[in-house]
């Protein structure tokens, strides 16, 4: 397959659904083959969920088979499939051992989505920002910050098909966020996940409604489903949404597959056109 070439405003996106669990190989195989059943029916821009890599929320048995940058054989393997296939490739994340002893003592490692250009080529790195730390109705709780290590920077894209703002899943509730990815000129705001069954059922779909509306940007957002080998649960209903709010495809489940949209960019700036507020932001003080 070769490269996509830009004759228009419109191109075809597609969102891997995975149910990544323990073994990398394996998830290596699994997303390998959902992103090639993708570029069989059409699409040049293809995102996977956060953490297509490994799925472990046990920080002795993840870190004890992680290796660093320079050891993951995932980059190789998806940037070779990248090439092969002729595509842009966003691997909504991987965890990615950060070298040298952390805090404590105790490893630690990078939540890092990895943009792959059409000839292989690793476009961009971001690395999560906003770390879910959280106590849920009925006793769950996570730590994120206790294994994962936050990034400090934001990223907008340029590709030559749009500008992509990246993040990861528990970014999406800090909406300035992506107001500021839209400022500097995102399209496609990228939110690759692993929601939670409880959080995904309650707030999945109006968070990513939301974003795309208030930023009038599409949104693609390739999530983790089902019931993983290490006993998490999550939601799955992976979504591609218009500037205007639409779903334009939605996974209506939790299992493992895909969903194609095709998309047409000049839809952002008649949204922009229509409601301008990132040109009207004014500034403010809050009084209390």
């Amino acid at each position: 397959m070769t490269a996509h070439t830009q004759s228009d405003q419109k191109i075809k996106l597609a969102c891997v659904q995975m149910r990544s669990g323990i073994d990398r190989q394996q998830n290596i195989l699994a997303a390998t083959s959902l992103i090639e059943e993708a570029a069989g029916q059409g699409a040049h821009f293809i995102a996977t969920p956060e953490m297509t890599n490994v799925v472990d929320r046990k920080p002795d048995r993840l870190f004890s088979n992680l290796p660093t940058i320079e050891g993951l054989v995932e980059v190789d393997a998806f940037a070779k499939l990248a090439d092969r296939l002729g595509i842009w490739l966003l691997i909504g994340s991987m965890a990615v051992k950060v070298e040298g002893p952390g805090e404590n003592g105790r490893s630690r490692a990078y939540n890092r989505a990895f943009l792959f250009g059409p000839n292989g080529q690793i476009v961009a790195r971001y690395d999560k920002i906003h770390m879910f730390d959280v106590r849920l109705p009925g006793g769950e709780t996570w730590q994120e910050s206790a294994i994962y290590k936050p990034g400090e920077e934001a990223l907008v894209v340029p590709t030559p098909f749009a500008k992509l703002g990246l993040s990861i899943c528990y970014d999406v509730r800090f909406p300035a966020l992506y107001r500021q990815m839209a400022a500097k000129g995102a399209q496609i705001l990228c939110v690759p996940a692993a929601f939670t069954r409880q959080t995904g059922r309650a707030h999945w779909e109006t968070l990513l409604r939301a974003r795309a509306i208030e930023c009038m940007s599409f949104v693609i957002a390739p999530a983790q489903g089902g019931d993983h080998e290490d006993g998490r649960e999550t939601w799955g209903h992976s979504m591609i949404i218009s500037p205007w709010g639409e779903i334009l495809a939605e996974k209506k489940d939790d299992h493992p597959g895909i969903i194609l949209a095709e998309i047409d960019l000049d839809e952002v700036k008649k949204a922009r056109e229509r409601i301008p507020s990132l040109d009207l932001e004014c500034p403010y003080t809050v009084l209390t």
